[in-house]
């Protein structure tokens, strides 16, 4: 069996409405921008490879033969189809409707980007959103979402799409009722001897990354005074005067700027963690899941979660 190209059909296919609709090589090939030749060659070898002939030629007349008319309904039945097609992606473009799922971290998932989500959805109002919240880390073969936001590196996965959003500074804060009672840590070595916070998950306690006094970066495994799995009671119990947590600048800003939190140990910040829009590769993104992740990516640019 021969191989072709795919376009090699479709290119075929045009160049024969075209010169059934002119009833006319020449004419065709102006329209087409390619010469008489080439479009004869074209249709010689589609009907080549329908075998049958499709046109009565003469030297006065080009008129087709019951097979090539039989054929152009049929072509342009399937033109007609992929017109409509064409026009209906637009129009959920324009107008995106259906139902998407997003799975997003607690914390950052319901106090940064839920309201731009239905910000969406008051726009659109045949959006739909599932919305799931939860902070451990996808498993591609049980993924059971249209897309997922994540924070952090992400491994090395041919199952995963990711599409980077603003990268997120990791600050240290603790509340002013805390550094009053327990005082302020000046360095790094500090903390060892301070309560802290520190998200809990699939039965341990996640490192910190932080700087050293060389400013190198590196892990470091605070001494968990509390363990808490979700990210809103590990901010809430930082506010509470509980202990120093590592959180990200964006779910932090609204307290360091009313002053309910205060950053402590700068110097130590590390670089910007990760922030990924991600989708199972073999999920075809449909037209609604598409607007949003360009919509993100345009907010994003905009320092919207920055």
């Amino acid at each position: 069996m021969t191989t072709q190209t795919v376009s090699d059909p479709f290119r075929g296919i045009v160049y024969f409405t075209t010169a059934a609709r002119a009833q006319s090589f020449t004419a065709a090939a102006e329209q087409l921008g390619i010469s008489k030749s080439a479009l004869g060659k074209s249709i010689a070898k589609l009907e080549s490879q329908l075998n049958t002939s499709l046109f009565h030629r003469t030297t006065r007349k080009l008129s087709l033969t019951t097979a090539g008319e039989a054929y152009l309904a049929s072509c342009q039945l399937a033109i007609d189809t992929l017109q409509a097609a064409e026009l209906l992606l637009q129009s959920k473009l324009s107008q995106p409707s259906g139902r998407v799922r997003i799975d997003m971290p607690a914390a950052f998932g319901r106090s940064v980007m839920m309201p731009v989500l239905l910000g969406m959805t008051q726009r659109y109002p045949q959006l739909q959103l599932t919305l799931t919240f939860n902070d451990k880390v996808i498993d591609p073969m049980d993924a059971g979402f249209d897309l997922a936001i994540r924070f952090g590196p992400l491994k090395d996965s041919t199952d995963l799409v990711a599409k980077a959003l603003t990268p997120q500074p990791l600050l240290l804060a603790a509340s002013p009722l805390y550094l009053d009672t327990f005082g302020t840590p000046k360095a790094l070595e500090d903390l060892s001897t301070h309560q802290c916070i520190v998200a809990w998950r699939g039965g341990s306690s996640l490192s910190w990354r932080l700087k050293n006094a060389a400013g190198q970066e590196h892990r470091f495994q605070p001494k968990a005074f509390h363990q808490i799995s979700d990210g809103d009671a590990m901010v809430a119990a930082c506010v509470a005067g509980a202990g120093i947590i590592q959180f990200p600048q964006s779910l932090l800003r609204p307290y360091l700027a009313n002053g309910t939190l205060l950053q402590i140990l700068p110097e130590l910040t590390p670089s910007p963690t990760e922030l990924n829009i991600i989708w199972p590769r073999t999920k075809q993104l449909m037209p609604a899941v598409r607007f949003i992740v360009d919509e993100l990516v345009q907010l994003s640019d905009a320092g919207t979660f920055g």
